[in-house]
């Protein structure tokens, strides 16, 4: 049954997605930017025209206004990641979105404190 709410001509809850994925990039399988599935991705709120921006474009950009994962837009428009990978780098070139690199911890990941405050915590729960 579809949702009132979340009309979308390309999508059938029975069938899925009317539309091919290979259809949406074009048939390009690679993006022309680097991107790693935690890049944060922001609108810009500038850029060139839109005009030669797809539906899903459209959608992508509409996600973008907070920042959000690559994995998190792929999730949201239903789409693999490399396919959303090469609709980023579209926006990307076009100066619709920036993007950023994810913020690596700067502490030891096998930091015994750390361990034993999530040990500790698990035992509280348990």
């Amino acid at each position: 049954m579809r949702d009132p709410e979340r009309e979308d001509p390309y999508l059938d809850d029975r069938a899925g997605r009317l539309v091919r994925p290979y259809t949406v990039s074009n048939g390009r399988t690679r993006p022309t930017a680097a991107f790693d599935l935690l890049t944060l991705v922001m609108a810009t709120g500038r850029g060139r025209s839109h005009n030669h921006l797809g539906p899903d474009h459209s959608e992508v950009l509409g996600l973008c206004t907070t920042p959000i994962t690559v994995a998190e837009i792929a999730a949201h428009i239903r789409m693999p990641a490399a396919v959303t990978k090469v609709l980023l780098s579209d926006l990307v070139d076009s100066g619709a979105v920036t993007t950023r690199e994810p913020v690596v911890p700067r502490h030891d990941s096998t930091d015994r404190d750390l361990l034993e405050a999530v040990l500790h915590g698990l035992r509280k729960r348990l």
